[in-house]
């Protein structure tokens, strides 16, 4: 059993996004994405299928050619290849993504939250 909390140095990164894997069990992915406001806009087409909450902030995307803008207690389900784009966020906005892959992947150690 491995326990921690999700607010636990969520510090968000000078620019860019910070990607910390919590939970990855056969073919499913748990990540928390803290966000800068700095963040340079980059096209996804994911071969899995996610679910992303967005814990706190605020965000603006791009989902298959349409603008969504999401709030914190928003969720969006990206199906498997569907084009998408952060386009902007707030400074530490938080989400959780819930990925489900096709195939069983190797599986996570446990590990912690990095430290910031």
């Amino acid at each position: 059993m491995y326990s921690s909390n999700l607010f636990t140095n969520a510090n968000p990164p000078a620019e860019g996004e910070r990607f910390d894997e919590l939970l990855r069990h056969k073919n499913l992915v748990i990540e928390r994405i803290i966000s800068s406001s700095l963040i340079t806009p980059q096209e996804y087409v994911q071969s899995q299928d996610e679910w992303v909450l967005l814990v706190q902030g605020e965000a603006a995307l791009q989902v298959d050619g349409r603008s969504v803008s999401l709030k914190a207690g928003d969720y969006l389900f990206l199906p498997a290849g569907t084009p998408h784009t952060v386009e902007r966020t707030s400074d530490g906005a938080m989400w959780l993504a819930v990925h489900l892959h096709p195939q069983p992947l190797p599986e996570f150690d446990g590990g912690s939250l990095p430290a910031g």
